[in-house]
């Protein structure tokens, strides 16, 4: 009468119990297994992270952060206004607006921050815009883009010009027919250097002393910087004895401190200009007492 194993029951022989065995325990086996299921229960939490906050939530992690925490690092410190058209200088990483460093390279070839020498006679080439640092300025700042974009607006209309266009990548196709993205140069050479100059040495009077050889002749600039600039470059670079006087000559003329290289360059015409480069030679002569 007893039921075999191979029958429709699953539970195995030996752990058949006769009701009269069982009886007994079955008070304690159920005090045990709702024992067991509280357990599991209150350890629901601590395994799952639900009940017990172990595991927070992604708004309990979220923490606001006061945007002066940040302000010391979108801060150009030139102008000690937040950063636009931030411009990253590639021999030190330091970033400024484009407009301060530019204006600043008019005057100095060294970072404003740490007095590096960006290039001896052209900064400007090493400079490279920083778009995801100035991303990051712009969803900081609350409407930042807006009024920069605003200003940018009534500044080209007020003078009459064509407000320019922001650079659209162009897609251009490849060897599998699928488009790509393509930025423009990284770098472009602002108009304003409008004009290259070549200076030749054409030597130098005894009694002018020691002096370093220029190690670069070729030179962009404005046109609107005189023979005067043009001489402060060459003391600079030479490290000339101010008793040293400085003669620059353009073709058969001897040139005064108060003009322009654009100026010159239309008086004195072609006959000034070698491959298109404005020649300028200089002569180093010994100041009369």
């Amino acid at each position: 009468g007893t039921p075999s194993c191979s029958g429709s029951r699953s539970v195995p022989c030996e752990f058949q119990r006769s009701r009269s065995e069982s009886s007994g325990d079955e008070d304690d086996d159920d005090e045990e297994d709702e024992e067991e299921e509280e357990e599991l229960e209150g350890n629901g939490g601590a395994r799952f992270g639900t009940d017990d906050g172990e595991h927070d939530s992604d708004d309990d992690r979220e923490r606001m952060i006061n945007l002066a925490e940040l302000t010391p690092y979108i801060l150009c410190s030139i102008c000690k206004g937040y950063f636009i058209d931030a411009t990253t200088i590639t021999e030190c990483l330091h970033t400024f607006c484009k407009s301060c460093i530019v204006r600043h390279f008019y005057y100095s070839n060294r970072c404003p921050k740490c007095n590096i020498v960006v290039h001896q006679t052209q900064p400007l080439y090493n400079i490279r815009p920083d778009r995801q640092l100035q991303d990051i300025v712009y969803k900081l700042v609350v409407n930042l883009e807006e009024r920069e974009k605003k200003q940018m607006h009534d500044f080209y209309k007020e003078r009459g010009l064509e407000v320019p266009k922001p650079a659209v990548p162009q897609p251009v196709p490849t060897s599998r027919g699928r488009p790509r993205k393509v930025l423009g140069s990284v770098f472009r050479i602002p108009p304003e250097l409008d004009i290259s100059i070549l200076l030749e040495f054409i030597g130098a009077n005894e009694g002018t002393g020691n002096f370093k050889p220029l190690e670069k002749k070729f030179v962009r600039v404005s046109g609107e910087a005189t023979i005067g600039h043009v001489e402060k470059f060459l003391r600079r670079k030479m490290d000339l004895d101010p008793a040293c006087q400085v003669d620059i000559i353009c073709g058969d003329h001897l040139l005064e401190h108060y003009q322009t290289l654009r100026e010159i360059r239309q008086v004195i015409g072609e006959s000034a200009v070698q491959d298109g480069l404005l020649v300028l030679h200089y002569g180093l002569v010994v100041s009369p007492l």
